[in-house]
């Protein structure tokens, strides 16, 4: 696939909530993903680590009350989306969250993910 056809993708598979199944059949085994310095998960390699730090996110959501994911931008190897969120965490109140999302594309697949947000503060 080329980078289109994997943003595409990815945000078809976002917006049907199956996000684990985006990273199983997008992401390469070596992505290194980047979080906001001071976020718990500022940097996490490898499919595994990035399955079980998404994994670590939903145990910690109560309740999703909206979401929605922008249409993708292309250029080159890279594409970006922006992702909202309304969400209550367990024990933490209810957050909004918006972020940029820059993705890197080589061979197909995604090789590299950079989150852009505020580290969001309970309600």
């Amino acid at each position: 696939m080329n980078t289109q056809e994997v943003a595409d993708k990815l945000i078809q598979l976002c917006r049907e909530g199956k996000n684990v199944e985006a990273i199983n059949e997008l992401y390469a085994d070596h992505i290194v993903s980047h979080e906001p310095k001071g976020s718990p998960m500022e940097f996490t390699e490898g499919k595994d680590a990035v399955l079980d730090k998404t994994n670590q996110w939903y145990a910690m959501v109560e309740e999703v009350h909206s979401g929605s994911v922008s249409d993708p931008i292309v250029t080159g190897e890279f594409f970006t989306c922006a992702m909202d969120m309304d969400v209550t965490y367990k024990g933490m109140g209810r957050s909004m969250m918006n972020e940029i999302c820059v993705y890197q594309v080589k061979g197909g697949k995604i090789v590299s993910e950079r989150f852009h947000y505020d580290i969001p503060q309970a309600n």
